[in-house]
């Protein structure tokens, strides 16, 4: 296994940051390093495995520059069946084939991680501490410029609960303003952390 829990082999993540780098452009490299920084960084906060959390924060995008080809390649090779709102949400693919791909190319078993990577784009009601760090460090990492990202930057340091809710409640909110469908995982997350909330 990769992750001993204290310590990820640093060759293993030279030649992982090599392949990212064959993989992605230079915008989405630099982000995927500063995701792996900041879920470190939310880990320690929150109490996930810093380690799991670099790993997942590193690679979370790794099929983000695929062709949807690709994308299909790895859904038919995995027995992967899109939803139609997957299906229609082409900004969704790369979560969906990620997971598969660090799983059955990069042969980690770590399902927490590989679950991790699987949700940092929807999230999904009750997440792990490690699929909660992912998601939140993808809306705060230090190349993120959007509106809102400093308020974020703010509530994730003071609340994990305040932070998830923040988030979904922008996505939901985006998704609305131009009209796309919200993928039933978002839609669970937010109930679930309203509800929470409300100690129900």
């Amino acid at each position: 296994m990769l992750i001993d829990g204290e310590f990820i082999n640093s060759k293993i993540i030279d030649e992982y940051k090599s392949l990212l780098m064959s993989r992605l452009d230079e915008k989405r490299y630099r982000h995927s390093l500063c995701v792996a920084d900041e879920a470190k960084r939310l880990a320690e906060i929150y109490g996930a495995d810093p380690c799991k959390a670099y790993l997942a924060g590193l690679l979370h995008d790794i099929t983000k520059n695929a062709t949807k080809e690709e994308h299909f390649c790895i859904f038919d090779a995995f027995g992967i069946t899109l939803s139609d709102v997957e299906k229609n949400a082409q900004k969704l693919w790369h979560a969906i084939s990620g997971a598969a791909y660090v799983k059955h190319f990069l042969n980690i078993d770590d399902e927490e991680t590989v679950s991790a990577i699987r949700y940092h784009t929807t999230a999904r009601a009750d997440m792990t501490k490690l699929q909660s760090v992912l998601y939140l460090a993808d809306f705060t990492s230090a190349d993120r410029d959007y509106e809102d990202v400093d308020v974020m930057r703010k509530l994730v340091d003071k609340s994990e609960d305040e932070a998830l809710l923040y988030a979904l409640d922008y996505t939901i909110k985006e998704l609305l303003e131009k009209g796309a469908a919200i993928h039933p995982d978002t839609v669970s997350a937010y109930n679930f952390t309203v509800l929470k909330g409300k100690n129900l």
